[in-house]
């Protein structure tokens, strides 16, 4: 006969003791990790706003943030003026993707989810080509946002174009990523006839904004991505055990009482004011949402106490250190960052199709 052994009080007392001593291993590694990040961003930046024709060491650079009036004009003018807002604005905008990324995979369950290879990006770009190519505005009063709210508007209607989809009875994440692709190259092609019937000048400028770059760094963009990137950032941690449950499954999340549409619908809105505001100021930059969020799940797992903040981190510090690339590669030429991040995620996101390949043995 057999005979069921019942654990005693002691012996449940020190299974517990012992998981919870795992626990708090795991969580200082996690919390180590992120601090590590920080410190790693951090020296990024202080590299990124030194590097140039005229060199400045991390010190010459803290001097000249901290103790302005104690540098010489010129440095004075290089770190302020010049370097600072740039800085910035890679790791901010860096972050933004980031968030962005991490979000549209949790809400997808798809790692190969971000707003660059599910056309959000794509659909940014031509509500940016309607303003700078056709002086088209959404708004008669939108002024210098004109390109920043086309972006939006545009970002959002892809948005709820994919959600749209993901509503459908038998709609896999497979099939959402197809279709993002395809929204990707409609856009695409729509960006393509602009640029056909466009006046030389505008397509000058959109052909170069199109490539990426943080050379339009300003302290009023800056502080418009700041409000942005805090305003999304909060709603995420407000909600980041809704986002851990979605993780489990649809169905596993509303039993434990999430509102999985209405989750899924305001992280869509948030990833495109995000997006928009990214492309708006930068113009196109690939990949940093798909690569800086599976670095951080790589590192910290789905808990989303610790994957959404490491993500956006990562992408913060890939971003500067693209930067940093993009004025070193080749001498004396600055290339566009978007050249940069394109050329390190293609073949990362090739990888991750091939892994997913291997790994569901088709």
């Amino acid at each position: 006969m057999h005979v069921t052994h019942v654990p005693s009080a002691s012996e449940s007392a020190t299974v517990a003791r012992h998981g919870g001593e795992i626990y708090g291993q795991i969580t200082r590694r996690k919390t180590l990790i992120l601090i590590g990040l920080i410190l790693a961003l951090g020296l990024s930046v202080l590299v990124d706003i030194g590097w140039g024709p005229a060199r400045l060491t991390p010190v010459e650079v803290l001097r000249a943030i901290f103790t302005p009036d104690a540098v010489s004009r010129t440095n004075h003018v290089i770190v302020w003026e010049i370097r600072l807002p740039v800085a910035l604005l890679a790791l901010l905008v860096g972050c933004s993707l980031g968030i962005a990324g991490s979000g549209m995979q949790t809400i997808l369950n798809n790692p190969l989810a971000d707003p660059y290879t599910l056309g959000i990006s794509a659909a940014a770009s031509l509500g940016a080509a309607l303003g700078i190519i056709m002086n088209i505005r959404v708004f008669p009063w939108s002024g210098e946002l004109t390109v920043t709210i086309n972006a939006f508007i545009m970002a959002t209607a892809a948005s709820l174009a994919i959600y749209g989809l993901s509503t459908l009875r038998g709609v896999t994440t497979q099939t959402m990523i197809l279709f993002g692709i395809c929204l990707m190259f409609a856009f695409g092609a729509v960006n393509g006839m602009l640029q056909y019937i466009a006046s030389e000048e505008a397509l000058q400028q959109f052909v170069y904004w199109t490539m990426g770059s943080l050379q339009r760094a300003s302290w009023g963009k800056l502080a418009i991505i700041s409000v942005v990137l805090a305003f999304v950032a909060q709603f995420m941690a407000r909600n980041v055990w809704k986002l851990t449950m979605l993780r489990m499954g649809d169905d596993r999340a509303r039993a434990l009482g999430v509102d999985v549409p209405r989750l899924r619908l305001s992280v869509l809105l948030l990833v495109s004011l995000a997006t928009s505001v990214a492309v708006a100021f930068c113009g196109t930059i690939g990949f940093v949402g798909l690569v800086g969020p599976h670095i951080a799940r790589m590192l910290v797992g789905e808990d989303q106490r610790y994957f959404m903040p490491t993500a956006a981190i990562t992408s913060g510090l890939l971003l500067s250190l693209a930067s940093i690339a993009s004025k070193t590669l080749i001498p004396g030429t600055l290339i566009p960052i978007g050249i940069i991040t394109s050329l390190v995620g293609v073949p990362f996101f090739l990888s991750l199709i091939l892994s997913r390949r291997s790994t569901t043995g088709m």
